[in-house]
């Protein structure tokens, strides 16, 4: 190697044997590739040669077509269990080549794949089932795949019927309570999803699934006796399912563990209210019994628990006459329960007491009185003075007026009592009293309901604000009664209807409420405004209608008699909308023309209307506006010019006429011009 440093080469002999042994490489490299290159150049030729030789075809690319392609089922679609079934899959191929192509056949059940092979021949493909079962059940295709190209056959449905009978073996044929037993089910042969059903004495006790043709369950018998266990199985072929005849049947003995609980209850042969009751919960255990089983007592009253324990259980209580309840004792080994109960029949010491309310119906602040009785008590065991009684909450403002007697003023709103009587340590409570203390009535209030019209039918109101129901209202008009109603619920309403002849009339109307034994309360006399429908409507013309000139300011007065506001419009015949409305708290208002010319004349009349939309007309008034003064002024004097001017022509006229009259100069037929 060569190293050149600050512009002068020198030699390195310690890199010489390896610059040879490189370049002696690089020269062997060089004869390889040579080699290969000619290799390759005489195949190449080669290959052309043959290519192009006479008598020798070679494809260099073969087409061909799928014509068709078919499954069917040997011996037949529905066939019985244990037959060879053959799935037959048969293609036709068309090619442009002599050779077979390769094929890729694959075998559907139900969309699922369960069979794939690869073929360079023509024949068919044969998919075997030997010994068919029921899981072979389903809709068969086949597919094949040549370079790429893939067809698939229509698809034909597999049936096949009749399974096994399912074979049943126990472990145990004789057990104990408690123990437990191991049943295996057996499907013979079947193959798929199996359904497993257990039965005991008929009675589905075990319901699985499994992916075999066999099931092991375990349990345990609920009573003592012989019982008969037989099973079943169903293939599932989705969606359907076919289910087996039942397997043998076996028939369990489960014996009675000789071990029992024991239930004792100490106390005298009469039971009364308060007496002490001693109970006794436990075992009896045969002496040649040798199962060892832990145990659990519980000792109840009902649904409640008084105590529990291992192999004894006691408990003492004072006795209450409820309704019949029985004791239990109750034992449990495991998957075992053995029960022994006993009833104690209790004798009441008293009843529990009744609570009552003297008078039925009380009002706030008025006076009442509770009563609290027992009515039946055991007169061998107290007497009845030996009850007590108190009333609860203790803070209530009644007094005890003497046993069981208690009274006060009712309260101003709704109270619960409850009376409890005691004797010999046993209190019992009376069902809860609700007094609802009713509220008396206030004065009422009379009012008009809408208005009051004179002459019509209008209504009266009359209500209380306050006063608990039902409530009676009575109408009155100069203290003598009218009617009377009812109020029982909140949404009705006391309303009478009445018609008055006079305005002042109104003011006699008075009513009266009662809702207890008190006297009735009257209210005030009713004020209310009275309309009075209008009458004798009128309408007067301003200037008098002779007078009516061109010019002048023509006033319409319309009038009535009733009660105001009234509203007034004003009409012209030929017209159907008003020339003018106009509301007033008078009984009579104007309407004014202006300016008035020829084409104001002719027909006029006005209407009224109050709030008793009563509607009153008046008389039809026609109105003729004459020519003006200055105007008749003005032709009189302009006739009088022309009169003038037409007298003065004629004397003219005349004059003109003498004036010019012919001279005669006194011979006869002469006539000269006066000169």
């Amino acid at each position: 190697m060569h190293i050149q440093t600050d512009g002068h080469t020198t030699f390195n002999p310690a890199y010489s044997h390896q610059a040879v042994d490189l370049q002696d490489s690089q020269q062997q490299e060089r004869q390889c590739s040579s080699d290969r290159m000619g290799l390759l150049l005489l195949l190449t030729s080669s290959l052309l040669s043959s290519y192009f030789h006479p008598g020798i075809v070679v494809d260099a690319q073969r087409s061909f077509a799928i014509r068709n392609i078919v499954l069917s089922l040997e011996p037949s679609t529905n066939v019985t269990r244990d037959t060879n079934v053959t799935v037959r899959c048969k293609a036709i191929v068309s090619s442009s080549g002599s050779e077979v192509l390769s094929r890729e056949y694959t075998i559907y059940k139900d969309s699922q794949k369960v069979y794939t092979k690869n073929s360079s021949t023509s024949e068919d493909l044969l998919y075997p089932l030997p010994g068919a079962r029921v899981s072979n059940t389903g809709k068969y295709r086949c597919k094949i795949n040549i370079e790429g190209k893939e067809r698939t056959s229509e698809a034909t449905k597999l049936t096949v019927t009749g399974l096994s009978k399912p074979v049943l073996h126990l472990n145990k044929y004789v057990v104990n309570e408690e123990e437990e037993v191991t049943a295996s089910c057996t499907a013979p042969g079947e193959t798929g999803s199996i359904f497993f059903y257990f039965y005991e004495d008929s009675k589905e006790i075990l319901e699985d699934r499994v992916n075999s043709n066999q099931l092991e369950a375990k349990f345990r018998f609920s009573s003592i006796g012989h019982h008969t266990i037989n099973c079943a199985y169903a293939v599932l072929i989705i969606p359907d399912s076919f289910k087996s005849e039942q397997s043998n049947m076996i028939t369990v003995s489960v014996k009675e563990l000789s071990i029992t609980p024991v239930l004792e209850i100490f106390s005298q042969s009469r039971v009364y209210e308060g007496d002490q009751l001693n109970i006794s919960c436990t075992i009896r255990n045969s002496v040649n019994s040798s199962v060892h089983i832990t145990h659990n007592l519980y000792l109840s009253h009902g649904t409640k628990l008084l105590s529990s324990g291992e192999t004894k259980v006691n408990h003492s209580m004072v006795a209450l006459a409820k309704d019949p309840v029985d004791f239990e004792c109750r034992l449990e080994m495991g998957h075992v329960d053995k029960v022994t109960t006993k009833m104690v029949s209790v004798t009441e010491l008293f009843s529990a007491p009744t609570l009552t309310m003297s008078p039925a119906e009380v009002f706030q602040k008025e006076y009442m009185t509770l009563t609290c009785k027992s009515e039946n008590y055991a007169s061998e065991r107290i007497t009845r003075e030996e009850l007590s009684y108190t009333l609860k909450p203790p803070d209530i403002p009644l007094t005890s007026m003497k046993p069981g007697v208690f009274s006060g003023k009712a309260l101003q709103f709704d109270f619960n009592y409850t009376c409890v009587a005691q004797a010999k340590g046993i209190m019992k409570h009376s069902d809860t009293l609700t007094v609802y203390p009713k509220v008396s009535v206030s004065i009422p209030k009379i009012s008009v309901v809408g208005k009051a019209v004179l002459g019509q039918p209008f209504r009266i109101l009359c209500q209380s604000d306050t006063g608990s129901f039902p409530i009676n209202y009575t109408l009155i008009r100069d203290y003598e009664q009218l009617s009377t109603t009812t109020v029982k619920l909140p949404p009705q309403e006391a309303l009478f209807t009445v018609t008055i002849s006079r305005p002042d009339e109104i003011s006699k109307y008075m009513c009266r409420a009662k809702n207890n034994h008190r006297e009735a309360l009257l209210s005030k006399r009713l004020n209310a405004t009275v309309i009075v429908p209008l009458t004798d409507p009128t309408l007067t013309v301003l200037p008098h209608i002779p007078e009516i000139s061109e010019g002048d300011h023509l006033y319409l007065i319309c009038g009535t008699k009733g009660s105001p506001p009234v509203t007034f419009k004003w009409y012209r015949d030929g017209n159907k909308q008003p020339l003018f409305t106009t509301t007033t708290d008078k009984n009579n208002t104007h309407y004014q023309v202006s300016h008035l010319s020829k084409e104001h004349s002719g027909t006029y009349y006005c209407e009224a209307v109050n709030h008793a939309n009563i509607v009153v007309r008046s008389e039809k008034v026609t109105i003729e506006v004459r020519m003006a003064l200055w105007k008749k002024a003005v032709i009189g004097g302009v006739c009088l010019v022309v009169v003038s001017m037409l007298v003065v022509a004629c004397v003219l006229y005349f004059k003109s006429k003498r004036d010019a009259a012919p001279l005669y100069d006194g011979m006869e037929g002469r006539v000269t011009n006066g000169t």
